[in-house]
């Protein structure tokens, strides 16, 4: 499904991702976890070239693209294959929750206005916001923007989502509710990558973990085999700090 290897990425002299490999498979729940720096951002971004890498291949459903320096059309149509919700939500400010989730139909995909309208309508019902198609996103709180943004991510149809840290912006109040919606999703069979600091979402929602640090993969398996019995003292430190009661329920 996903196939990344020997992927670097450096800024400037700081060696952010250092010769990640790593394999999704079709229908994996993927959840990475790390301190802050360790890499996990830049390596979600890589994924469809949001960040070139320096250095690597990072393959889609057999399509692979290669390299700091590939072809216009080849990152499109990587970029096709996903969807990326982000931790700032990045709706349009001028346009109603339903254009937002439109926008990508329309513009990406040719498709008619009233189709686009209708599947659009359909997501955001899902989402829990049949009541604000006409809203605008200042009249939203956190929480309902980011059920926007999972909600235009769907409409895509994407062969895998990626999130990045899709409850870092919110109050903590808010973060329950938006992830059930990415626990129903996951329910659901579709392929993510989750970038999180949620421990206790992890090992409901996760079916395979990876822990970073220091833009290396120190350790991957089950939930259960990385969030509760890590063999790396590395993961094992980071856990003891981080878990805790969680403030949310599911």
């Amino acid at each position: 499904m996903i196939k990344l290897k020997n992927i670097n990425k450096k800024f400037n002299k700081n060696h952010v991702l250092k010769g990640i490999d790593l394999d999704v498979e079709k229908g994996d729940v993927l959840v990475i976890v790390g301190p802050s720096g360790s890499g996990k951002t830049t390596l979600l971004r890589c994924i469809n070239y949001l960040e070139r890498p320096d250095e690597g291949s990072i393959s889609i459903e057999g399509f692979t693209v290669e390299g700091k320096y590939p072809s216009k059309r080849d990152v499109l149509e990587l970029r096709r294959k996903t969807a990326m919700v982000f931790q700032n939500y990045n709706l349009f400010k001028n346009k109603t929750v339903l254009e937002n989730v439109m926008e990508g139909l329309i513009v990406a995909k040719k498709m008619p206005k009233k189709e686009a309208r209708e599947i659009s309508a359909s997501l955001l019902e899902k989402v829990g916001l049949a009541e604000k198609v006409d809203e605008f996103p200042s009249q939203l709180s956190g929480g309902q923007q980011q059920r926007v943004g999972i909600a235009r991510a769907l409409a895509l149809n994407p062969s895998v989502i990626l999130f990045d840290e899709p409850t870092s912006a919110l109050d903590p109040e808010m973060v329950g509710e938006v992830l059930a919606i990415i626990k129903q999703i996951a329910n659901e069979g579709i392929t993510m990558v989750v970038v999180t600091h949620e421990i206790d979402f992890a090992r409901e929602v996760a079916n395979r973990v990876v822990f970073m640090d220091g833009g290396h993969i120190i350790e991957q398996g089950t939930p259960e085999e990385v969030l509760i019995h890590p063999k790396h003292e590395r993961t094992q430190r980071f856990l003891k700090r981080l878990v805790k009661e969680p403030d949310y329920a599911i």
